[in-house]
């Protein structure tokens, strides 16, 4: 067997299925915002993504692996490739994907921008680092920025010139922004001058485009302590003149490049601001309201890092199956022939029930993932914004966590399948699992996220957010028990519909009595629990819609209930032991420090 299968990015029936036929994209033309649309302009950006992604990302991506960027004559040197492949992407007009038509973007619904984010990150993560980084960037602006603000930064941003970077950890906090030292002073005209440092800053040095746009959180001097002293600002690496030309350098400087275990064809920084005094900034915004604009981005972002996980595990798994569907090795265990021609991997049960799992984690995840973007495009509809507000909060931190988590564990099964070859840099499933391994850490870690979840999300408003999800759970419920085939896999979702809610109510009820720490320790069984939910109802939907439409292909439906009923069988039950969990008291509390 040689590694002549070729690498696959997408399957096309998949995708159009989740998009169409689950999701109902079509139905969002009917929005005004959307109304230049249909689904041939859809289709048409879903191709022309997948072909630049498979002519211009795809073919350097393991040459950016191996070809990580170095400081060279004071400048981040990277491979051309990365430059060829963005130009492409920009002139496609990627970067302003679901930007306002006024401002030269497609307008297009945030689904389909983001089912395309995935074909760009299956064919290379660290590529599509850059422009996605910027993307946020320019959102963000568009939301808090002053009219000069957006012209001078965000409109660059729109049209491919200037690129972008979120500076929240520093070297001595990292996720704890409460504790960050980068200071700002006002000065007499009104702008700022930034002193600090900031690190893990993804796209932070790099000669891609005319001018890099930091946003950073900073503290004004004498501001309150804690988050509620955190203030936003615009750094650009370059000054920006009046006129919108390029002006002087900025006091921003490269202290140090990051070397990492995946994605490394993404440069990583630690940056320095004000050293010689001099460090140019923009509020933005109120002062003190900094933490709050930077959640408007770092909630794309966490949609992104789950939509850039779920890239690596479907890539992982459609190179697994087609790996396991050509090489022949082994027999069956009642096969006592030795001259008996060996068989497929695909044929073996372990390996298939390896690919199982992977379709189940990376297909589920998925839907879910697109299904969490068309909430952002129905913010457009006045009847459904704020209850659609209400559940992107809930499930944005499961799109960002569980995914991550879930597609891991998919690439680690997708080197499995393939076995001592899996483990060589010759094939690619390797480098999917080093490039899906940062997913759980950066943007707020996993555990972050749990914490988040259990702490704030299922509890704002008395619970709001969690009583809507289930109501869209419950009508998939009643509809899957109309078709024989789903009955006892609707009635089992209901049972750990049930469990979900009753532990809910009892840490809630806990954590008013004074027990947080404790209920909040097993927050990651939490989320788990929650996420798995939420995939086992993203399951049932779309084993029901395939059973009911009339054009699908016979296999396509029969391939979707038997994933469904896969993760009902091997999955669901384990949020029982979870749930059991939750409730009890935290063992780890009771561990001492000198004891490990």
């Amino acid at each position: 067997m040689s590694n002549a299968v070729s690498v696959r990015i997408n399957d096309a029936r998949h995708l159009r299925f989740a998009l169409y036929d689950v999701l109902d994209a079509e139905a969002l033309t009917v929005l005004p915002h959307f109304s230049a649309h249909s689904r041939d302009t859809f289709d048409a950006a879903l191709d022309l993504a997948e072909k630049i992604a498979l002519e211009k990302f795809a073919p350097h991506n393991r040459k950016s692996d191996l070809n990580e960027p170095a400081f060279v004559d004071g400048k981040v040197k990277l491979i051309p490739e990365i430059e060829d492949a963005l130009l492409a992407y920009n002139q496609a007009g990627f970067t302003a994907a679901s930007i306002d038509a006024e401002r030269g973007g497609m307008q297009l619904p945030f689904m389909v921008t983001t089912a395309c984010d995935t074909l760009f990150a299956a064919a290379n993560a660290s590529t599509v680092a850059y422009p996605s980084l910027a993307r946020g960037v320019a959102n963000l602006l568009l939301g808090y920025g002053t009219p000069a603000q957006i012209e001078r930064y965000a409109q660059p941003i729109i049209e491919g010139r200037y690129f972008g970077t979120m500076c929240l950890s520093e070297p001595q906090a990292g996720s704890s922004l409460a504790d960050i030292r980068c200071r700002a002073e006002v000065q007499p005209d009104g702008s700022y001058r930034l002193s600090g440092a900031k690190m893990w800053i993804s796209a932070g040095d790099h000669e891609l485009g005319e001018n890099i746009v930091h946003l950073v959180l900073a503290k004004i001097v004498g501001a309150p302590a804690g988050v509620r002293g955190i203030s936003l600002f615009i750094v650009p690496r370059y000054c920006v003149n009046a006129d919108g030309t390029r002006g002087a350098r900025n006091d921003v400087q490269l202290a140090g490049l990051n070397h990492k275990m995946g994605q490394r064809g993404s440069v990583n920084t630690f940056l320095k601001f004000g050293e010689s005094g001099e460090c140019y900034a923009e509020l933005v915004g109120e002062p003190h309201h900094g933490l709050s604009y930077m959640f408007h981005m770092m909630n794309e972002e966490r949609i992104g890092v789950g939509v850039g996980a779920i890239a690596q595990g479907i890539a992982g798994y459609l190179y697994s199956l087609d790996y396991a569907r050509e090489r022949r090795q082994g027999r069956h265990p009642d096969q006592k022939d030795p001259n008996s021609p060996p068989v497929t991997l695909i044929e073996h049960a372990d390996v298939r029930r390896m690919l199982l799992a992977q379709r189940a984690y990376a297909e589920g995840s998925h839907v879910l993932a697109l299904y969490a973007a068309r909430l952002v495009d129905e913010g457009f509809d006045e009847s459904r914004r704020d209850v659609s507000r209400l559940l992107l909060e809930l499930l944005t931190p499961i799109v960002k966590a569980w995914s991550s988590d879930y597609t891991l564990r998919a690439n680690e099964m997708a080197i499995q399948v393939l076995g001592g070859y899996g483990y060589t840099r010759d094939y690619p499933v390797e480098q999917y699992y080093r490039d899906n391994r940062i997913n759980p850490i950066h943007e707020g870690t996993n555990g972050i996220q749990a914490i988040d979840l259990l702490g704030r999300k299922v509890m704002m408003q008395n619970g709001a957010a969690l009583r809507a999800l289930i109501e869209v759970v419950n009508a998939d419920i009643d509809l899957a028990r109309t078709l024989e085939p789903l009955k006892e896999l609707a009635d089992r979702l209901a049972v750990a519909r049930d469990q979900i809610l009753s532990v809910t109510l009892r840490a809630g009820q806990r954590m008013a009595a004074g027990e947080v720490r404790a209920v909040l320790a097993n927050a990651t069984f939490y989320l788990n629990a929650l996420g798995h939910l939420c995939i086992g109802w993203i399951w049932l939907r779309q084993a029901r819609v395939a059973l009911s439409a009339a054009t699908l292909d016979a296999d396509f439906v029969a391939g979707k209930v038997a994933t469904c009923c896969f993760f009902f069988a091997t999955e669901l039950p384990q949020i029982t032991h979870w749930c059991k969990i939750v409730d009890s008291d935290d063992s780890t509390l009771a561990m001492r420090e000198e004891w490990f």
